[in-house]
């Protein structure tokens, strides 16, 4: 399979696989990298291959026992993974199921070679020979196609089956359905915890007195080393060295014990830090597209603890974002267990006019879908408008999923992934298997040929031409603003009360100048003033027609004499080396260079809150004068709090568009009206005369853009890099944690866990922690950038002997659950009710009427023996995926979340780590109940885990003699099983010690 050797080079210290592990290779296994788990013991396996259906003479997959509707209740199904689920690891086992066959063996069917021969054996889905298949979206056939590959009428049955299969009439009605992904994805900052997590969990082995070697990863993970680079050094030729030399000072101990990992877990792969981001990487090179795993051709899946891992659904392969603790259990062999989603058909038509880009694009695809609501749902493109994007378009759209709120954004494979794989050095050979494949299989789209109709669960259509130039801002992506009203919204949210759209900034302020040196220069700030510039990896910076275009920009503004301000902090940091190799063939990157973007690193930087310090007279402006000053950059995420503490207004823009408001110096201008400077001859320069055309564009990038820059790319980076290559790690299968340590800690989960499931809790007289309002982002619950000089965990650090400047962020620090915990609602910007309108990490004691931080008010109350809750809005927990934005309010003893709504995975991952989420009933909330939050509340659950089901209703009870009735957020029978548990991973780890009984 394509890379497999050069992937090879990093597995080179792998323990080599178990003699289990080597049945994989046997004809008679199918499923291939994923192997299905057995029952609780060797005598119970061989009982259940007995009861397997037998084959018939001609092969119907409904009979002789056709799907029936079961009506289990939940107390069985616990029973039932209790004692059968989560065993994979136990190797022994897996050698008697390799004797089962698959449910479906008669649809295996040979994908023959052009030239003789077969490019390897498939589960068929045409010779299922159900005419609902041709009606099914393409991003459920690949749900369809694990599950019969999967089918061993255990992990995966018949029924489930079936449930895909009748999708149009399932899908309205919530069912659950089990799914194995073909791949994990990881990146550094949720890949520590992940890491953290599974030698905690061989640590918890070892204490059951059970084999440690049975946490390894069952599936392919990547890890991508990418969020930890932050931009200290800008404007300089040297700026990636000096940047990489600081990230390793600051990560040495994060990256050792990732590369501990990587030798201590077999199937783990870890890319080393300045590769690119993982998006990239993955949609570049990782994505396999199609498995030929020993002779076994199946679909590429990927679950990724960064959300937007859907970034490679833009070439067509099912992806995207879980929380680590979903990951995890995924790595082990668990079956995920989903909610069969709703599909949303997007058509597009026409195409782009001139001057509009892909990022102007997506910033409309987001908005449009975020008001018709697509949470939890897929949403499918198609359309004749499909030829008029690029596959690097494709991948921009879906790349932005989390930010419409859709579980994928998905792009069927067709003629423009294939030569999208060609161009990025994928063998002749491979793209040949992959469209065989996929055409054999019906997931191939040839919009050459007449197009059967597809189903989908409701449908929006955009024409691209209706497409204008646009940014997002000033604290939302999905708050789009035309470029020619931006002038006009900008004025309006200086007017508007605080909020989303809001500074409530005097009227005889808004005209403020804020005069200071800058480096024995003049220099000056106003409201909207640009501070920082950053084109920044993720969303963009895989696209070469923005990523050209910005260089484009930058030449028109250098030959115009235009100049981007001194004080504005500029910076590119690419998404792999792949950009650095076309802007310097096209000659684009000197006229970037000139302007000040310079390369700063390889990896995820400003978007993540890695945009290093301001320098101390801007930042000293800023603070002395109250200016709400903007960043404008290319990422994906603009929330508050989260680009730099001190910009207050933050827009996401295409690259282009970020070098001209960086040319600009303000966000308060009328580009179609107002020149954006003075040119060498005294003449007004205006937009148009910098902006490049469509044509331009294209030019450039089909002379500049070539497919030995990707294979040269990722060869280099098999060979790692000097600082990596350095880094000894001692080979042990255990972790020895360092007490002392302020990155690598060990976590608390399973110190006291026993054999026995604790069972469901409810909440008695529980004080409220916080009171929010909607749209509280898990950047809020727990922010990923920098470690305030006052906070609690800066308290934490110094009281060990860390020096403020070595602080490093948040995010660095996941593998420290003491940082990570005293780091939980410790965002700047976090707006709590019981604050009255004070913005920032405190909250009140109720019991004392205390101000605190929010970390020292939760340990007093567990000091007192009192439980929490906190009270939400809507959209709670939405953007990115942080498992800690539910590990750290468990730690802090948070018990229970009532909201109006939740975000899809962070519920999930509240789930994992066993808090209860409520939602109020439609048209209630807080306010509208008449809560305060000062009430004490209790949340009676039954004691008897049989009693409680899905989504039923709860009665919430409070000592003011308020009560109202939630919705229990338990969407499934396993989550259930998990809550029973005390959460997803001790009930891993009870499961696979019981498999050796």
């Amino acid at each position: 399979m394509y890379k497999a050797a050069s992937l090879g080079l990093f597995r080179a210290h792998h323990h080599p696989p178990s003699s289990a592990l080597r049945f994989r290779s046997l004809p008679s296994i199918p499923h291939l990298r994923s192997p299905p788990s057995s029952s609780r013991s060797l005598a119970f396996s061989r009982s259940s291959c007995s009861f397997l259906p037998r084959p018939r003479a001609r092969f119907d997959w409904r009979s002789p026992i056709g799907p029936r509707a079961r009506i289990r209740s939940s107390s069985t199904v616990i029973q039932r993974f209790d004692r059968k689920m989560a065993t994979a690891g136990s190797y022994a086992s897996l050698y008697l199921y390799a004797a089962t066959e698959n449910v479906f063996k008669d649809v295996l069917t040979s994908l023959p070679k052009p030239g003789g021969g077969e490019y390897g054996k498939y589960y068929s889905l045409p010779a299922l020979n159900d005419p609902r298949i041709d009606r099914l979206p393409y991003s459920i056939r690949i749900l369809l196609e694990s599950a019969i590959r999967n089918c061993d009428d255990f992990q995966v049955n018949k029924n489930d089956v079936e449930k895909i299969i009748d999708w149009e009439n399932t899908s309205p009605k919530l069912v659950e359905i089990p799914f194995k992904p073909a791949r994990v994805l990881l990146q550094d900052f949720t890949g520590v915890p992940a890491v953290v997590d599974l030698a905690c969990m061989r640590d918890a082995m070892n204490r059951l007195g059970s084999d440690s070697n049975k946490i390894n990863p069952l599936v392919p993970v990547d890890l991508v080393i990418d969020h930890s680079v932050q931009v200290d050094v800008a404007r300089s030729e040297n700026a990636v060295q000096a940047n990489m030399e600081l990230e390793f000072q600051r990560n040495k101990e994060r990256f050792g014990f990732l590369k501990w990992g990587s030798t201590a877990f077999r199937n783990m792969l870890v890319v080393p830090p300045g590769s690119g981001i993982v998006h990239q990487v993955n949609l570049e090179y990782l994505g396999r597209v199609v498995f030929n795993t020993d002779g076994i051709l199946y679909p590429d899946s990927v679950v990724g603890t960064d959300s937007h891992t859907t970034m490679i659904d833009g070439l067509g392969v099912a992806g995207w974002g879980v929380g680590g603790i979903e990951a995890e259990a995924a790595m082990l062999g668990q079956p995920m267990s989903m909610v069969l989603p709703g599909v949303v058909g997007f058509k597009l038509t026409g195409k782009l006019r001139n001057g509009v880009t892909a990022t102007d694009l997506v910033l409309t695809v987001t908005q449009m879908l975020r008001k018709h609501g697509v949470v939890g749902k897929f949403v499918e493109f198609y359309g004749e408008g499909m030829g008029e994007l690029s596959l690097a378009d494709r991948a921009t759209i879906a790349n932005m999923s989390p930010e419409y709120g859709a579980t994928m954004g998905f792009f069927p494979v067709d003629h423009v992934t294939l030569q999208y794989l060609k161009l990025t050095g994928r063998s002749d050979e491979t793209v040949s298997l992959i469209e065989a494949y996929l055409r054999a299989n019906k997931m191939f789209v040839d919009y050459n040929e007449p197009q059967k109709e597809r189903v989908y669960s409701s449908y929006l259509e955009l024409d691209l031409a209706d497409v204008e130039p646009c940014i997002s801002g000033p604290k939302r992506p999905h708050d789009r603003v035309p470029l020619k009203e931006m002038k006009a919204d900008w004025h309006s949210c200086l007017d508007n009360k605080v909020g989303f759209k809001g500074f409530a900034v005097p009227k005889d302020s808004q005209e403020k100048v804020a005069k200071f040196g800058f480096h024995g220069q003049p220099a000056e700030l106003k409201h909207g003033s640009v501070v920082i510039a950053a084109i920044t990896s993720c969303t963009n910076t895989s696209n070469p027609s923005v990523m050209l275009g910005a260089g484009l920009v930058a030449k028109k503004a250098c030959q115009l004499g235009l100049q981007v301000k001194p004080w504005v902090k500029t910076s590119l940091a690419p998404g792999s080396g792949v950009v650095t190799k076309y802007l310097l063939k096209s000659g684009l990157q000197e006229y970037l260079n000139q302007q000040g973007f310079n390369i700063v690193g390889y990896g995820c930087t400003t978007c993540i809150g890695n945009s290093g310090d301001l320098d101390e007279s801007v930042a000293a402006a800023i603070s002395d004068n109250d200016i709400v000053a903007a960043a404008v950059l290319s990422g994906n995420r603009n929330f508050e709090g989260r680009v730099h503490p001190l910009t207050r207004a933050n827009y996401l823009a295409s690259p282009p568009l970020v070098v001209a408001y960086a040319l600009a110096g303000t966000v308060d201008i009328d580009f179609e009206k107002e020149p954006i400077g003075t040119g060498k001859d005294g003449k007004s320069i205006y937009f148009k005369d910098i902006w490049p055309s469509t044509e331009e564009i294209a030019q450039v990038v089909q002379s500049s853009v070539l497919p030995e820059m990707f294979k040269s790319t990722y060869e280099a980076i098999t060979k790692g890099n000097p600082m990596w290559n350095q880094l000894t790690v001692p080979a042990t299968t255990l972790y020895s944690w360092d007490p002392n340590s302020t990155y690598i800690h060990e976590p608390p989960y399973f110190k006291d866990m026993t054999m026995a499931p604790p069972g469901p809790h409810g909440v008695k007289n529980a004080y409220c922690l916080l009171n929010f309002g909607d749209s509280i982002t898990t950047d809020h619950i727990s922010p990923a950038g920098s470690i305030h000089k006052d906070s609690p965990a800066a308290k934490y650090l110094l009281e060990r002997g860390v020096d403020r400047r070595d602080f490093n962020s948040y995010g660095s620090r996941r593998g420290n659950d003491e940082i990570m915990a005293r780091g939980t609602f410790a965002n700047i910007r976090l707006v709590n009710k019981f604050l009255k309108g004070e913005v920032g990490p405190k909250t009140i004691h109720i019991p004392t009427g205390d101000k605190l931080y929010v970390f020292v008010a939760a340990m007093r109350y567990k000091a007192g023996g009192y439980d929490t809750i906190v009270l939400a809005g809507a959209e709670y927990g939405s953007g990115s995926s942080r498992d800690w934005a539910a590990k750290g309010p468990m730690l802090l003893g948070v018990k229970a979340v009532i909201a109006k709504s939740f975000e899809r995975i962070h519920r999930s991952n509240l789930v994992g780590m066993g808090i209860i989420p409520l939602c109020f009933k439609p048209g209630e909330d807080a306010e509208t109940l008449g809560l305060t939050g000062y009430e004490c509340y209790t949340i009676d659950l039954p004691s008897c885990i049989s009693d409680i089901r899905p989504g039923q209703d709860i009665t919430v009870v409070t000592d003011s003699g308020k009560s109202f009735t939630c919705t229990l957020r338990f969407d499934t029978e396993v989550e259930l099983a998990y809550f029973n548990h005390g959460g997803i991973l001790p009930f891993v780890i009870r499961n696979l010690i019981s498999s050796q009984h």
